[in-house]
């Protein structure tokens, strides 16, 4: 390919990078491409097989190595998912009795979760309870 091909190719993969939510992907590759095309306007990659394996090198490993960084550097979340550890203490409404260590449903948030009995005593419908903690998508609980 053409070392001018590979600037403009990097250069466009660079500006999508500012346009397109996605966390850091096509910056690496935009990076990966204008190196390839500044190597190849020196003279140093003479074949079109070599750019490929330089660009997919110098892509995938910046990637691998300095993607987490800069995340972490900017603020950005690196995980969509909510925060499950801030339910922990929410109070809980059983919607049917749970006895001791057995597992029904309970309405928290305004959802029905699986939860789990912690306590010694049954849970009665509608009693309200303690969020001890979430494994997946069970919630223990306990009264209060």
């Amino acid at each position: 390919m053409e070392w001018w091909l590979w600037l403009v190719v990097g250069f466009l993969l660079l500006g999508a990078e500012l346009i397109v939510p996605g966390g850091l992907f096509l910056l690496f590759f935009g990076f990966g491409a204008v190196v390839v095309g500044l190597l190849s306007l020196l003279g140093v990659l003479w074949s079109e097989w070599l750019q490929w394996l330089l660009f997919s090198l110098i892509s995938i490993s910046s990637l691998i190595l300095l993607r987490a960084r800069l995340m972490q550097h900017f603020g950005v979340k690196t995980s969509a998912a909510p925060d499950i550890d801030s339910m922990v203490g929410d109070i809980a409404t059983p919607l049917d009795s749970i006895p001791p260590g057995a597992t029904g449903k309970a309405e928290l948030r305004g959802s029905a979760w699986s939860a789990q009995n912690t306590s010694q005593r049954e849970l009665s419908k509608g009693q309200r309870c303690r969020v001890e903690r979430v494994e997946g998508l069970t919630i223990f609980i306990s009264p209060i």
